[in-house]
């Protein structure tokens, strides 16, 4: 016969509360990355409408990416980028770049977009917001 272990309303509640917990222990991004411009939404749109060689990198994990992302993104995850791999899509260290990931308590973005300072990019833009801000002012999504 079929024992019961525990009751599932405070096993819900316990996996809620350890969630928060584990959320809220995040670090925040750092409010501004040496040598790139820090943005918001609409500055990304603003710069992928005029900007036609902007790259936008999202750093997220391709599974996140997968299921949405910025239209034309390409999916980088900053713990696997390399010099090359920018350089492939940026070959002038004059392209200008946008770095984004999952938003304020992310910090993937934010150490892609130092790397690429260290590889001598100088046009690059960091949306520090990312994903999060991008929903948040519900604008449109590539999956």
């Amino acid at each position: 016969m079929y024992k019961r272990h525990g009751n599932p309303m405070i096993l819900f509640a316990g996996l809620l509360l350890y969630t928060a917990v584990a959320w809220a222990e995040k670090p925040f991004a750092p409010d501004s990355v040496a040598g790139t411009t820090r943005i918001t939404a609409e500055t990304a749109i603003d710069l992928a409408g005029t900007l036609p060689n902007l790259v936008i990198i999202d750093n997220r994990h391709a599974e996140e990416f997968a299921k949405g992302h910025i239209e034309g993104a390409i999916n980088l995850l900053d713990t696997h980028i390399r010099r090359a791999d920018v350089a492939r899509l940026a070959p002038r260290l004059d392209t200008p770049l946008l770095f984004y990931c999952n938003g304020e308590r992310c910090l993937r973005s934010s150490h892609a977009a130092k790397m690429a300072v260290g590889w001598g990019y100088t046009r690059i833009y960091w949306f520090r917001g990312g994903w999060q801000e991008w929903l948040d002012k519900q604008l449109p999504i590539t999956r």
